[in-house]
């Protein structure tokens, strides 16, 4: 009888402990979402209003400068290599906080990383103040701007990287849209998540749209968005997400 009776105790621990990973997950995935939506306003000011540059979307970025090394009219060199740069200096900031953190809890990492990012643009808001986008010519304004907002951007995606939620990169949408083709019931799959890869393509979308139409008004108000979004998954984290055994610590993969 009490081994029967430690055996249901055990069972209703390890129940108790799935519904709470269950949220857990479920609060990080709609955190990420957040993110999915300031990518697109990221680089709808990046490539709108710093003159054709990405930083968040580093594909692009890397085929633009391409491009520019080719001598194609209306792009840059300086402007992609700086966003590229920028991006490896973020992701590599990035890599080290998760080293050092390596022991907190996840919690408490994810708003550190949140903050970090929210300041980031918050900051490139700031600069982007004395920025005219319509100038053919690139101020030092924009570079500094480009520099924020790409060293946030590759913050972002290292630690994205290390969560490893499927289907929840937050930049890039080639392979969520491959997936939601690929194992679509046409192909003979099972659709699965679905819901969740068509999510972050049309919250892609949307922020992309959000961030074009903003900027018929004010740079830097795109920007206060974005970093005002970042603030809002950074309260998820901090209220959704609980520092115990079901959240489980940062892991550092090599």
């Amino acid at each position: 009888m009490r081994a029967n009776g430690a055996r249901g105790r055990g069972h209703m621990i390890s129940e108790a402990q799935k519904l709470r990973a269950s949220k857990n997950d479920g609060h990080l995935v709609l955190a990420l979402m957040a993110m999915t939506v300031v990518t697109g306003l990221v680089d709808a000011i990046s490539f709108l209003g710093f003159g054709r540059v990405f930083t968040a979307n580093m594909t692009g970025n890397v085929v633009f400068l391409g491009f520019a090394v080719a001598g194609a009219p209306g792009l840059s060199i300086r402007r992609s290599l700086t966003s590229l740069i920028a991006f490896l200096v973020g992701a590599i900031m990035g890599g080290r906080l998760a080293v050092a953190m390596v022991d907190t809890s996840r919690r408490r990492w994810l708003v550190t990383v949140a903050v970090a990012e929210a300041a980031l643009l918050f900051a490139a808001a700031l600069v982007s103040i004395r920025i005219d986008v319509g100038s053919a010519t690139a101020s030092n304004s924009v570079y500094v701007a480009i520099i924020l907002t790409a060293v946030g951007m590759g913050l972002r995606n290292a630690t994205v990287r290390r969560l490893a939620v499927p289907d929840m990169n937050t930049t890039v949408l080639t392979m969520t849209l491959t997936g939601l083709a690929a194992d679509s019931s046409l192909a003979g799959g099972s659709n699965p998540r679905i819901l969740r890869r068509v999510a972050s393509v049309f919250l892609m979308f949307i922020g992309a749209a959000i961030g074009a139409l903003l900027l018929r008004f004010s740079l830097s108000l795109a920007l206060v968005l974005s970093g005002s979004l970042v603030l809002v998954t950074a309260g998820i984290f901090a209220t959704g997400l609980k520092p115990n055994a079901a959240d489980g610590n940062v892991r550092v993969d090599h």
